[in-house]
C-alpha cells in the first residue's frame, strides 16, 4: 500500500513494546503499548495511522499491544450522521457563553497553570500521581510542531478555562487531550469540546472524529460510546492490512454523555 511504503521513508527514531504492567483503566488486567517515535509524519500519513488504531502524543505514536485483553477499542464518530443527545446539547449550550479560539498549540503560563490546577484536582479526587509540568515538557507533549497539531482554547472573558488539543488530517479530526478549570466541572466542557470538534469536522466535510480508546468498564472512558453513530475498529491491523470498522448506532451499556 502507498502509505505503508511511505512509512519506511519516515525517520523512525525508536520502536519499543512495553513490558506488561498493571493497567491504568482496568486494574485487574495487564497492559502494554507499542510505541514508535517518528519525525516527518504528514497529515495524510497520520490519518492512515489513526485508521489503524494509532494515537499521537508529541512525536510518539502508540497503540495497545496487550496480550490477553482487548478492551481498548478505537472509536470514531461518524460526523455526517451524528445527532447529539439531550445532555450533550445541554453541555454545548452551557459552553456557548465561552469564546473558542482554534490555533496552533501555544505554550504560555496561562496554559501551564490551567493544566496544573486541573491535574492537582485529579490527584486529590481520583488518586492520580503528581505531574509537575514545566514549559519544556508542555511544549514536547502538547505543542510538538506537527503539521496536524491544533488547539481549541476556551475563554471566559480574559480567563482561560479549557484547552483541547487535537489533530487535523484530510478526512478526520482526532481528539488528543483536554483539560479545564475544575471550577467548571459541572459544565461538562469535555463533552462540549467533542461536540465542537464534530461540528468543525462536519463543516469541513471530514467524515470522522477520533476519540481514542473506548473502554467499557472504565468510567472515565466509557462515555465515548454515547456519541452515536460511531464505528469501532475490529482488530489491530498491521501497517499493510486494510482496517475493518464496525458501525454502531446504539448507546453501549454503561455509556454516559455528561
Amino acid at each position: 500500500m502507498e502509505w505503508y511504503a511511505a512509512l519506511a521513508s519516515l525517520r523512525l527514531l525508536q520502536r519499543i513494546v512495553e513490558e506488561p504492567h498493571p493497567c491504568a483503566y482496568l486494574p485487574a488486567q495487564a497492559a502494554s503499548l507499542e510505541v514508535r517515535v517518528l519525525l516527518d509524519v504528514s497529515p495524510e500519513e497520520l490519518g492512515d495511522m489513526l485508521a489503524r488504531g494509532w494515537r499521537r502524543f508529541g512525536p510518539c505514536y502508540f497503540r495497545p499491544r496487550c496480550g490477553a485483553c482487548h478492551e481498548c477499542v478505537t472509536l470514531r464518530i461518524r460526523t455526517l450522521d451524528f445527532q447529539p443527545t439531550r445532555s450533550q446539547r445541554r453541555a454545548r449550550n452551557r459552553a456557548a457563553r465561552l469564546r473558542r479560539v482554534v490555533s496552533r498549540p501555544i505554550v504560555d503560563q496561562a496554559r501551564i497553570g490551567l493544566y496544573r490546577k486541573w491535574h492537582e484536582e485529579r490527584e486529590t479526587h481520583r488518586g492520580w500521581e503528581p505531574s509537575p509540568l514545566r514549559a519544556e515538557r508542555y511544549a514536547l507533549d502538547f505543542a510538538f510542531p506537527h503539521p496536524s497539531a491544533r488547539e481549541a482554547a476556551y475563554w471566559d472573558g480574559d480567563r482561560l478555562v479549557g484547552v483541547g488539543l487535537f489533530d487535523d488530517t484530510p478526512d478526520a479530526l482526532s481528539a488528543v487531550y483536554f483539560f479545564y478549570d475544575p471550577d467548571l466541572r459541572r459544565d461538562s466542557l469535555g463533552v462540549a469540546n467533542v461536540i465542537a470538534l464534530v461540528e468543525d469536522a462536519k463543516a469541513a466535510g471530514k467524515p470522522y472524529v477520533y476519540l481514542g480508546y473506548r473502554v467499557i468498564g472504565c468510567d472515565s472512558l466509557a462515555y465515548k460510546s454515547s456519541f452515536v453513530p460511531h464505528e469501532l475498529l475490529e482488530t489491530r491491523p498491521d501497517d499493510d492490512d486494510v482496517p475493518a470498522w464496525e458501525p454502531r448506532r446504539e448507546l453501549a451499556e454503561g455509556a454516559r454523555s455528561a
